[in-house]
């Protein structure tokens, strides 16, 4: 069964630096997903230290900060069915010499230290991370997808009598 989801992605500084933010955004476009918000911006210190705060402590905790304020990220908050596990398959494992063939990571990168990337990997830390970077009035759902248009449009139509 599917079920309508949101999920929060970001385009990590090496995927802004590189000029590579189209051709990423295109796959989640391709693939069906609507981007319902979006937006370019220098994650500080106090926003880093809240999207990584699972993993205070760990060895690699400082070199996640450093990595992700370390130039622009671009957030965007994508929605579809079973968006996370979808675009998480989408982009692909976190390393991108484990990753397959064809998915952003193995298309993009080379080291998983710069894996150009991020997806939420369960509903409940896409919720929690769209809530550090979206507040509710910068997420845009109130408009309808093409594919939505195509799929309900004779339905519409039927119903109007056109």
């Amino acid at each position: 069964m599917t079920s309508e989801e949101r999920t929060f992605v970001a385009i990590k500084p090496d995927g802004v630096k590189r000029g590579i933010i189209g051709k990423i955004i295109e796959r989640f476009e391709d693939k069906g997903f609507k981007i319902v918000g979006m937006k370019l911006l220098q994650v500080t210190d106090e926003l880093a230290a809240k999207h990584y705060e699972e993993h205070l402590g760990k060895p690699f905790y400082n070199r996640l900060i450093y990595y992700i304020t370390s130039g622009p990220i671009v957030a965007m908050v994508i929605e579809g069915y079973n968006a996370v596990e979808s675009v998480r398959h989408t982009v692909g494992k976190t390393s991108p010499m484990e990753a397959d063939v064809g998915t952003i990571r193995a298309d993009f990168a080379q080291i998983m230290q710069y894996n150009v990337v991020h997806a939420s990997d369960s509903v409940e830390s896409a919720n929690r991370e769209i809530g550090i970077y979206f507040k509710p009035e910068e997420i845009y759902d109130n408009w309808q997808s093409m594919s939505e248009i195509i799929a309900y449009d004779e339905e519409r139509y039927t119903k109007q009598g056109l």
